[in-house]
């Protein structure tokens, strides 16, 4: 006999969309339309059964206690107190259109968090909403960890999001630079099921090598790990490059222009010098050079170790020469393009970036690709003077924990005349907000991803339908956009006056008229004209009915030249915008090259884990529970020296603050570095995180200095800090 927790039980099919990987994954409805259980699709084309942790903890995010289901309004009692969503909307409208006409439309500053990517909705309708907001201050995630890629991406392949990525499935040889996919599931790069990927590599003699500071979950499975000296990676990378072109390995496309120059520039950056300053034997220098030159199909890919330090733009610049160098670009198993389709790129629904006029008000940092450089945010909100920013809107984001300087910016905006936030929880950053709109769960509202496609290694096409219905008092985060927007243009017609909102109608209608029509369309309609008139004959209808795994559209297929952006369909290997920077490289190597470290310092790394997700999820007890993974990692014979015992509490500074921290003992760092997670420190003062308020860590963004970036691309440096430890007693 069915039992009542049987009955009514069905499977759906949908993606989760916690990180990049996009699994498909299985999902048990009980008859009650509770989630019974999660597990990997095994017929899902690009995730073939793999899941992660995260994705089993999808059900305790959609019932978490901590997660706010109605809007907060800061009332006069200076606390935040539910109110309706008509209250809520106008409160926000009205405070950042107030401080706008008062200061100027740039006087407020927009902020978007990574899990903006991950929302049908958000894609959708944001942009909208911030043109509509009319100002140019903004910023988002991509300035902390991955705005080197898109300079890059933009100075070679004419467009920031034409990002090769790694044919895993058919290469022979995978080199992987300050990247751990065992813990990430990919970044910049959409592979889910890495560990049997990587065995299958394994099993049709192919190789992984790793280079990294830290002995990774990525480097303990590789055929070889090669410990770097944090910061150095740019020196070994170019004397890859030029041993290539030395030993006149190099075999180009027809279509690369530039070499000879590119030749002319490396020439310094011999593999000696690499091995000075980087720890790297010069000999497999030249070794892994010639692999991937030799090798069948080879592919090199780079991703936060190497974005997030001084020299990014130069790092990633060398990765994309090798692989052209090599003839690994645009080959199966090399790197190559997705053909995705909803193609954002090939559509011009993103824009192809460059470098803005545009710059940051106190240090003048140009603006990349429409936004700022988020290290500056909150030197800009603190320095007085003309142009000061006024008011800060976060949008699914957490800048005090996830930015260079947090303790900077959780103090800056304390000073701010409004903060508005649209978020799941209050953290670190929407505990400053006077209202709070909370969006619905992951699990609420239908999804399709629009910009993983375009990095995936297999091109498919899914569309999930939301497997819970909307809270009756709740609101998509698409909805929270269009009505905040709607809401914006009602307060300033309000405040131009009766007799002039005829005229002022009449002189924007079409751009309002537009938006109004974007914003109050919803993302599967919208959704369903991009597929229409995508070429590939697709709609959410024919997705739907493809079955629970969706549309495989067939491994990744050369795309070039013509996927090229460039005005000339070519690539420009001596890009003026990298090469330019050779010369500080040289000056900061020698500088290096000539003095030893002092005799108490250390360099510290980051890390990640795959329980985590940034800044969020650490009040869930399924991610929680086992080992503590906030600790500091010393190699043993840096606690030595120093006289700390492992697990004890030490004192960490740097030249941007101090935390106190247990440590670890362990040989996964080399000598001389140091590792500290991302995202834990939480703060408890009007933090709703019932559990993750009580876990031990520290913020390692209290550590990194705002005023240090990537002199190029203005992107944080959160690799190779320097810092001291001792004991804490």
């Amino acid at each position: 006999m069915t039992g009542p927790s049987e009955a009514g039980r069905r499977t759906e099919h949908v993606a989760c969309t916690l990180c990049e990987a996009m699994c498909g994954l299985e999902v048990t409805m009980a008859g009650d339309g509770s989630v019974a259980g999660i597990r990997g699709h095994e017929a899902d084309p690009l995730s073939r059964g793999h899941v992660c942790p995260k994705a089993l903890a999808l059900p305790d995010l959609q019932d978490d206690p901590d997660r706010l289901r109605r809007p907060l309004v800061r009332g006069s009692d200076g606390e935040l107190h539910e109110a309706t969503w008509d209250a809520a909307i106008a409160r926000a409208a009205e405070l950042l259109v107030g401080v706008q006409e008062a200061h100027g439309d740039d006087a407020l500053a927009v902020y978007l968090g990574n899990p903006n990517v991950h929302s049908l909705g958000a894609l959708t309708h944001h942009p909208t909403l911030v043109r509509l907001l009319r100002t140019r201050t903004r910023y988002s995630a991509t300035s902390v960890d991955q705005l080197p890629h898109h300079v890059v991406a933009w100075a070679l392949y004419g467009h920031q999001f034409l990002l090769p990525v790694p044919d895993i499935d058919r290469t022979d040889l995978l080199v992987l630079v300050g990247h751990n996919p065992m813990a990430s599931n990919g970044s910049l790069w959409t592979v889910p099921d890495f560990p049997q990927r990587r065995r299958d590599l394994a099993s049709r003699g192919g190789r992984l090598v790793v280079l990294d500071p830290r002995r990774t979950e990525t480097a303990k499975i590789a055929d070889e790990h090669l410990f770097v000296r944090p910061g150095s990676d740019a020196a070994v990378l170019l004397a890859m490059v030029r041993e290539i072109l030395v030993a006149d390995l190099a075999t180009p496309p027809t279509w690369v222009d530039g070499v000879e120059a590119v030749r002319a520039a490396v020439e310094p950056f011999t593999p000696e010098l690499a091995e000075r300053v980087s720890g790297v034997p010069a000999d497999d220098v030249r070794r892994l050079a010639h692999d991937l030159a030799a090798a069948p199909s080879a592919a090199v890919h780079g991703r936060m170790g190497v974005s997030t330090q001084s020299f990014g733009v130069l790092c990633q610049w060398a990765v994309q020469a090798l692989n052209v160098l090599t003839g690994n670009l645009d080959r199966p198993g090399g790197t190559m393009f997705t053909t995705p389709a909803v193609d954002l790129v090939g559509r011009g629904v993103l824009g192809p970036g460059g470098f803005s006029r545009r710059r940051s008000r106190v240090r003048g940092l140009p603006g990349f690709g429409g936004e700022l450089p988020v290290a500056t945010l909150a030197e800009d909100m603190a320095t007085p003077g003309p142009g000061r920013i006024r008011a800060l809107l976060t949008i699914a984001g957490n800048p005090v924990s996830s930015t260079p300087g947090g303790h900077r910016l959780d103090a800056a905006m304390a000073d701010l005349d409004a903060v508005v936030a649209v978020d799941l929880y209050l953290n670190e950053t929407t505990r400053h907000a006077d209202v709070v709109l909370p969006p619905t769960g992951p699990l609420e509202r239908d999804h399709y991803d629009l910009v993983f496609h375009l990095l995936a290694v297999r091109d498919t096409a899914r569309f999930s339908p939301a497997l819970l219905p909307k809270d009756p008092g709740g609101r998509h985060d698409w909805e929270i956009a269009r009505d905040l927007g709607l809401a914006v243009l009602r307060e300033r017609a309000r405040r131009s006056g009766a007799s002039r909102l005829t005229a002022t109608r009449r002189r924007l209608a079409r751009r309002t008229l537009e938006a109004e029509a974007r914003l109050r369309t919803s993302p599967t309609r919208q959704l369903d004209v991009l597929l229409r008139t995508g070429g590939a004959g697709l709609s959410v209808r024919r997705l739907r009915a493809a079955g629970p795994g969706g549309l495989d559209l067939g491994p990744l297929r050369p795309r070039l030249p013509a996927r090229l952006s460039t005005p000339d369909q070519r690539v420009h290997l001596d890009a003026d915008v990298v090469l330019a920077d050779l010369p500080r490289l040289r000056e900061a190597l020698a500088a290096l090259d000539a003095t030893a470290p002092a005799a108490d310092e250390l360099l510290l790394i980051g890390r990640r884990h795959q329980r985590d997700n940034n800044s969020w999820l650490h009040n869930q007890a399924r991610l929680t529970r086992g080992r503590p993974r906030h600790a500091l990692l010393v190699h043993p014979d840096d606690l030595a020296v120093r006289g700390i015992r492992d697990g004890e509490r030490v004192r960490v500074r740097s030249e941007s603050g101090q935390v106190e921290v247990e440590v670890q003992s362990t040989e996964d760092v080399a000598p001389g570095v140091v590792s500290l997670p991302h995202g834990y420190g939480h703060r408890g003062d009007g933090v709703r995180m019932s559990r993750a308020a009580a876990l031990p860590g520290a913020s390692v963004n209290d550590l990194t200095d705002p005023d240090v970036v990537e002199a190029v691309s203005g992107n944080a440096v959160l690799n190779g800090v320097p810092v001291t430890v001792e004991p804490a007693r």
